[in-house]
């Protein structure tokens, strides 16, 4: 059984990256590449926190990018190609959602990395997010899309308060 993410993790991030992706050559590519892992990889252990979560997305899947690609305005990229195809389908909408929060929220982020860290099943520290919690001039002007607010707004819509709800349940149910 799967109980590692890192295929969701991956196929979540290409796809932002895909959709999102940077300007400016190598360089600003692969540190778009960075900022997307690092939401996507904050995402995904937050909603699947346990094993055996992560071992049920893995025997069940995660979804695929479809509407995703809707959302964002690439419907039916990748359809012909059987080799796109194939990694579309572990994209989790979710995951990307909440990256998509993550990414253009930075209080936010730091109560997701928060979280993340005071719950103890794992061993992530802040200064492995940093690039998400404080870019720098370089990382900012190479996920300048990524980044963006409006560009990515439909996208972080579709499971804002289900984040919201996994970060301060108690919050929510009093609104």
């Amino acid at each position: 059984m799967l109980e590692d993410l890192s295929p969701l993790i991956a196929a979540t991030a290409q796809w932002l990256t895909a959709a999102y992706p940077a300007s400016g050559g190598a360089l600003a590519s692969a540190l778009c590449e960075v900022q997307a892992r690092q939401p996507v990889a904050l995402a995904a252990w937050l909603r699947y926190p346990t094993p055996m979560d992560a071992a049920l997305v893995g025997m069940a899947g995660p979804g695929g990018s479809a509407r995703l690609d809707w959302v964002a305005g690439a419907d039916g990229a990748g359809a012909g190609d059987p080799d796109t195809y194939a990694w579309r389908t572990w994209v989790d909408e979710v995951v990307a959602s909440w990256a998509a929060c993550l990414l253009t929220d930075p209080a936010l982020a730091g109560r997701a990395v928060a979280a993340l860290t005071e719950d103890g099943r794992t061993a992530r520290t802040p200064v492995e997010f940093r690039r998400l919690l404080t870019p720098d001039e370089r990382d900012s002007s190479a996920a300048a899309l990524l980044r963006h607010p409006d560009l990515l707004a439909p996208v972080a819509a579709l499971h804002r308060a289900q984040l919201l709800e996994r970060l301060e349940p108690d919050e929510t149910l009093a609104a």
